[in-house]
């Protein structure tokens, strides 16, 4: 039983190298772990702290940009202020040119009508005036006093048998 005691205390030699080899290798198994972790911490929180930065620096480009759309914004308004204003002053300007246009309209139909009454009374008088002047070269061919021609009072008499609307435009 000495041989087997004795085979059986070497391999308890060995077992107890391969088990301290075993526990030194687990412990540097769980160093090395331990080792990474940290590491892993440590890339962690300068990831975390990177990333803080980056949405900082998000923040402040968008509060800037915020800030010159707010400026925008304004001048924008204010051009638009400006543009409506000059607008409501064109639209009351054609309102004015518009409205002068009319009466320029009608004062040119009433001018064209006072044309028109002149120019038929103008070939009436003409009509008048000669048969005024026949009628006064017979008279004064028969040398009759009543029937001599006064173109002042023929001419008046003439205008006077008109009938009355024909000299309202006039």
């Amino acid at each position: 039983m000495a041989s087997s005691s004795g085979s059986g205390s070497g391999s308890g030699c060995s077992g107890s190298l391969s088990a301290a080899t075993a526990a030194g290798t687990e412990e540097e198994l769980r160093a090395l772990m331990e080792q990474r972790r940290a590491k892993r911490m440590l890339s962690n929180r300068e990831s975390a702290r990177r990333s803080r930065m980056r949405k900082q620096r998000h923040l402040d480009e968008l509060t800037t940009q915020a800030a010159h759309l707010r400026r925008e914004n304004a001048h924008v308004a204010t051009a638009l202020g400006l543009t409506t204003q000059g607008l409501l002053a064109v639209d009351a300007e054609n309102a004015v040119l518009r409205t002068q246009a009319a009466e320029l309209a009608a004062r040119l139909g009433s001018l064209n009508d006072i044309l028109a009454c002149m120019n038929t009374n103008a070939a009436a008088a003409v009509g008048a005036v000669a048969v005024s002047v026949s009628l006064t070269a017979a008279a004064a061919a028969s040398s009759d006093p009543y029937l001599a021609f006064d173109g002042a009072t023929a001419l008046d008499d003439l205008l006077r048998s008109c009938p009355e609307n024909m000299y309202q435009l006039c």
